[in-house]
């Protein structure tokens, strides 16, 4: 090569270069090189095959074409260190090594797989063992587009004699007797050969989820039965551990517990996420939404998402060290899920896998402005999740030490006690985010068989909250109908607030505004403060309300330029309790319907940004934290990703 900037395209040693650096580690492909007949004199020899000696990446292919000389090339391969196996497809007796356009090419198989199952857990082995080799799996094309070995016989013969006679060798010879084959078969080698290159790509790809799903189970949930059977197949390292008793640290051990460090830990869902955009017609001032009951022509959109793993994604944008704790089922959905997390650099030693189970999905109708209608979420993956939290995540909690968890909504009840009884006991700050009307209420639930109560200042369980006003009204709610706004320790906290007996309408809405105050959202979240003692309210494009229970010697007690929010003081020798501060801080920005690419993932966005700042050495005020958080979320709302990378560009502000 020249270095010249030209198009050209790589061969399986090349693409297998390339995809060790990108770390994929399985490669569908049409055919394999090989020894060429006569190779012995020539020395012809695909570099393919070397390739595969010292790059450990799985390759699917159809075997080799039928003119190379298949048993010598086996027999290279073997000298490479290169495990060679076939797929049997259902077959008991012995399989031969597949020659490309036919199932059959008279030298048998070195070794069979049954299944991707199979051929992923002997991948996983194999990386495992840290072995530099690769793996080269033979995929028979379709049977009924194989051609008959006789017929291809003949073919072939004739297309290496005219190659001689034409004087095409090397990088000749190739090219040459498959246009010579494709001629005396009348084109039916193409046909073959369209027809196993989607065997191939179907195979490599069922291969590839196989793999994803057992490089994602820390916790031995999946049937490691394949797995097993291949670690037993005579592997030298297998016998060595067994007899030891143990295994020696590896790389990846050390890997692992790299993994489990992390600044905030997000526990939250993971879900295919569908936005439907309803399309007015054009021209049309109305309606800009849709209409029930009937068909509605829309803009359907797909992403990975999920209230966890959008907050999480923010945190990483913004540099900070952050591990995802979630689960997904054992359906395609969720290999694909497991695929792109790890493909995103996230670590997987809080992803498990349910089995027999769906992965989680939700569904968005937002109107021609882009406001969202309705939404349908099938979170029931999560409602089953308690023992997991106990088993699972504890250890990994113990192990990380995070200063905050973040912990969204969609976990049930006994789980959201789980998870936080753990956090804090480790010392970690805990922010929760409602997720839905509904579901917001169950942090308040009792749940008789975990003995857990929220406490209230300074024994309080939950730091943070970010409910929007519908959310804030549904916990308001159900904290009076659980009594806990009724209990001595919550009035003893409201009483050292220092809030005047004659009512603070005036200063509240000289604060917010009459609106809020006649809805009564500043007013429900002065009565959970005692619980959560800061409370970012989303109020939509009316902005963010900060209620924030102020600590004995907060500047802002005694700072003129914030004296206006300042709701009340505390009596001067309260030892906990300095005051209420409330500020009604304005969109960042009144975004231009035109300009709204997606609602989802912008409330996400906002609290991945408060995290990620407030989890800093010495962060900066929590107004400065809320106005960036914001910004963030502009960014979102202008992009089709559930959270804009753009974000990125907000790390020096933090």
């Amino acid at each position: 090569m020249t270095g010249k900037k030209l198009n050209g395209g790589t061969t399986i040693a090349g693409t297998m270069i390339f995809a060790h650096l990108a770390g994929i580690k399985v490669f569908a492909t049409g055919g394999l090189g090989g020894v060429h007949r006569g190779g012995e004199n020539s020395m012809d020899i695909s570099a393919d095959l070397t390739e595969l000696g010292r790059t450990p990446v799985a390759v699917i292919s159809s075997g080799c074409k039928s003119f190379l000389d298949i048993p010598r090339t086996l027999e290279y391969l073997e000298t490479q260190g290169v495990g060679v196996s076939t797929f049997a497809d259902g077959r008991s007796s012995k399989v031969d090594f597949p020659a490309f356009w036919t199932r059959d090419s008279g030298t048998l198989s070195p070794s069979t797989v049954d299944d991707e199952r199979e051929a992923a857990a002997m991948i996983f082995a194999q990386s495992s063992l840290g072995l530099s080799s690769g793996l080269f799996f033979a995929n028979p094309i379709p049977a009924q587009h194989s051609i008959p070995k006789s017929e291809m016989d003949k073919h072939i013969a004739q297309a290496i004699q005219d190659a001689e006679k034409s004087g095409s060798t090397g990088s000749d010879n190739t090219p040459f007797i498959l246009a010579k084959i494709r001629e005396l078969t009348a084109g039916n080698s193409i046909t073959a050969n369209q027809a196993l290159i989607e065997s191939n790509i179907i195979r490599g790809t069922r291969v590839a989820c196989e793999l994803a799903r057992l490089e994602s189970d820390p916790t031995g949930r999946l049937d490691r039965s394949a797995l097993n059977y291949s670690l037993n197949r005579g592997s030298p390292a297998a016998f060595e551990t067994n007899i030891a008793g143990g295994a020696r640290e590896t790389s990846s051990d050390k890997l692992k517990a790299n993994e489990d460090e992390a600044t905030i830990v997000v526990a939250g869902s993971l879900a295919i996420d569908l936005a439907c955009d309803f399309l007015p017609a054009k021209g049309a001032t109305s309606p800009v939404s849709p209409q029930l009951h009937t068909s509605n022509p829309a803009k359907i959109t797909q992403h990975l998402g999920g209230v966890g793993l959008n907050v999480a994604t923010a945190i990483k944008h913004l540099g900070t060290n952050v591990q995802l704790c979630s689960v997904t089922g054992d359906d395609e959905a969720g290999a694909t899920v497991r695929t792109m997390l790890a493909a995103k650099g996230f670590a997987m030693s809080g992803i498990i896998q349910e089995p027999s189970a769906r992965t989680s999905q939700y569904v968005a109708v937002n109107d021609g402005q882009k406001n969202l209608v309705l939404a349908m979420a099938d979170m029931s993956l999560m409602e089953t999740c308690a023992d997991e939290v106990e088993e699972v995540w504890k250890p990994l909690i113990e192990r990380s030490k995070p200063r905050w968890l973040v912990l969204d909504a969609n976990w049930n009840p006994s789980a959201l006690k789980q998870w936080i009884m753990h956090a804090r006991a480790v010392g970690a700050r805990i922010a929760y985010e409602p997720v839905s009307v509904a579901k917001s209420r169950r942090l308040f639930v009792s749940t008789p068989t975990i003995d857990f109560d929220l406490g209230v200042l300074p024994n309080h369980t939950i730091s943070l909250a970010t409910p929007n006003h519908l959310e804030l009204a549904s916990m308001h709610t159900a904290a009076q109908e659980a009594g806990i706004l009724e209990r001595d320790d919550w009035w003893q906290v409201v009483d050292a607030m220092g809030l005047s007996s004659s009512g603070s309408r005036d200063k509240l809405a000289a604060i917010t505004s009459d609106s809020l105050v006649n809805d009564g959202i500043p007013q429900q979240s002065i009565q959970l403060l005692p619980l959560i003692p800061t409370i970012l309210t989303k109020l939509g494009n009316k902005g963010i309300l900060i209620t924030q229970m102020l600590r004995p010697g907060d500047d802002r007690l005694t700072s003129p330029a914030h004296s206006r929010f300042v709701l009340s003081r505390a009596d001067p020798g309260h030892p906990t309790i300095g005051g209420v501060y409330m500020k009604l801080l304005p969109s960042a920005e009144q975004v231009p319907t035109a300009q709204i690419v997606s609602v989802n993932g912008v409330g996400d966005t906002f609290l991945g940004v408060i995290i990620a700042g407030l989890a800093k050495e010495n962060p900066r005020t929590l107004a400065d934290i809320v106005d960036i958080a914001q910004q963030g979320s502009v960014m979102t709302l202008k992009n089709m990703e559930a959270v804009s990378p753009e974000i990125a560009k907000l790390k020096e502000k933090l």
